[in-house]
């Protein structure tokens, strides 16, 4: 076996048993080669292995890391994302940023078919996993549940319980996802750098009279997140289309 991938499947085997833990900055190369008794061109291939597998994220200007584990997004379930993410087995931490009853501004109206002059609850999270603030999270739920939500924890509740505990039946969202790169705004609350890629989420959520009753908007660090789809015949409806430009 060549050098390069009995370190690759030693570090591997590593990560794997727990002696480097998720999210953990590896030993710096020149340390990690010399430990090996390799040069730093060898131990740059072994690290090469590791990032196609997954395993490892190289950061420049601050070292290798142990990648975190993935969130499975599952599009086909209705559920709120702490809940999607909780249900996986994973913790998450939740910090509500803002809360506040305000005009609904003219492009949430838009999306919840609503008057600009209406007020909503407009709920702004951060969600922490894997060590990492992975989620910046803006919802908009309109009146009259809006005022449903007043005395709600929202550090511990998810939005689509606490709907459920008022007595606001949820029947089905439409969401759109797509791929884009981390503004200066989103990198005040997420754990990355300008620049880096991000998924964006847009949800409208619907009750049983086919009224919006929230519009959610979710950043979504591109490094933290795979998207699972179950098919079946009468299940999930998936439609493709052209990517807008950013």
């Amino acid at each position: 076996m060549a050098r390069y991938r009995a370190i690759a499947a030693d570090l591997a085997a590593k990560i794997r048993e727990g002696h480097y833990a998720p999210g953990e900055a590896l030993p710096p190369q020149r340390e990690l080669s010399a430990a090996y008794g390799v040069t730093l061109m060898t131990l740059r291939q072994a690290l090469r292995e590791l990032g196609a597998e997954g395993l490892i994220v190289q950061q420049p200007g601050k070292g290798t890391f142990v990648a975190p584990p993935h969130l499975a997004y599952q599009l086909g379930s209705l559920r709120s994302l702490a809940d999607d993410l909780r249900e996986q087995g994973h913790e998450v931490r939740t910090t509500v940023i803002a809360r506040a009853q305000r005009r609904v501004p003219p492009r949430i109206a838009a999306r919840l078919r609503v008057r600009e002059t209406e007020t909503g609850l407009r709920l702004e999270r951060v969600r922490a996993f894997a060590g990492r603030r992975a989620i910046h999270q803006v919802s908009w739920v309109r009146e009259p549940h809006a005022d449903r939500l007043r005395d709600v924890d929202f550090t511990t509740t998810s939005l689509y319980a606490a709907l459920a505990d008022a007595g606001v039946a949820v029947t089905r969202a439409s969401e759109t996802i797509r791929p884009a790169i981390l503004d200066a705004d989103g990198a005040r609350h997420l754990d990355d750098d300008e620049g880096a890629p991000v998924l964006l989420s847009d949800r409208i959520t619907y009750g049983p009279d086919g009224a919006a009753l929230v519009a959610d908007s979710a950043t979504i660090l591109g490094s933290m997140m795979q998207i699972t789809a179950d098919r079946a015949v009468t299940g999930l409806s998936l439609h493709w289309g052209a990517t807008p430009s950013l």
